[in-house]
């Protein structure tokens, strides 16, 4: 870290999610840029999301080399019993578009959504 950018606290809300949402990968392996993608459900700052990634390796949720991430849990998000539906109104927070139907996934750091049918399905992995 450079000395312009700001500390992230290790216990901000976002990093929190950010590292629960991790330990819930679904694959063997992923490249970097999928798992930011994944982060910037939580986030966009880029300080926040290096510091996810920072604490994710230091707390062993995840090993990182040569660009792959591997996770090295086996916590997978399950729908029947991790995902939420609520009816409303909501913009989903990875793609933006309207929705009456949100997707949230109940992570033990706190709830993380509202998603589309098939931004809930890239966010965990099933797509």
């Amino acid at each position: 870290m450079n000395g312009d950018e700001p500390a992230v606290d290790p216990t901000d809300d976002r990093v929190e999610l950010g590292l629960a949402l991790l330990e819930r990968l679904e694959h063997e392996s992923l490249p970097l840029p999928a798992v930011v993608d994944r982060i910037e459900t939580v986030t966009t700052d880029p300080t926040v999301t290096r510091t996810i990634l920072d604490q994710a390796e230091l707390r062993g949720i995840i090993g990182r080399e040569d660009g792959i991430v591997r996770p090295k849990s086996r916590q997978y998000v399950r729908f029947d019993r991790d995902v939420i539906t609520k009816e409303g109104e909501f913009s989903c927070r990875r793609c933006g578009s309207g929705l009456s139907t949100g997707y949230f996934i109940d992570l033990e750091a706190g709830e993380l959504g509202p998603y589309g049918s098939s931004c809930i399905r890239k966010v965990t992995g099933r797509e």
